[in-house]
């Protein structure tokens, strides 16, 4: 059963792993989307992590604190417009892996806050019934 906390522990899961990895090897990532520079993937690997904690948290919060997962949303859609924008204006010169990356990953981030939207819906249900 796909549950609210589930979809939240996955979002916190994939994050941190996608955030760890961008500060392991932002060298790597940096050549295979095409950029010399390294230093804006490893903020992003910073900055997921922290988003990471903040969606781990909100998964273990009992009852589930609304507010703080309309933020995460909030966020997730942020993330996939931006991201749109990147690979639809072919911003920042990145090779087609770098845009072919970006979208697989805004959608993934989509399914996610889908999910979690989805999952707040129901929670709302179940506590109305």
């Amino acid at each position: 059963m796909t549950t609210l906390k589930n979809v939240l522990l996955i979002n916190a899961l994939s994050s941190g792993i996608t955030g760890l990895l961008l500060i392991e090897f932002p060298v790597f990532t940096a050549q295979l989307f095409g950029v010399s520079q390294s230093m804006p993937f490893m903020a992003t690997g910073i900055f997921l992590v922290a988003f990471a904690l903040l969606v781990y948290y909100a998964s273990r919060q009992t009852p589930t604190n609304k507010t703080l997962v309309r933020w995460i949303i909030a966020l997730d859609i942020i993330w996939v417009a931006d991201s749109l924008i990147v690979v639809v204006a072919q911003l920042f010169g990145f090779t087609m892996i770098g845009y072919a990356i970006t979208l697989a990953v805004a959608l993934w981030v989509a399914l996610m806050a889908f999910l979690q939207i989805k999952g707040l819906k129901e929670d709302f249900v179940l506590k109305t019934e």
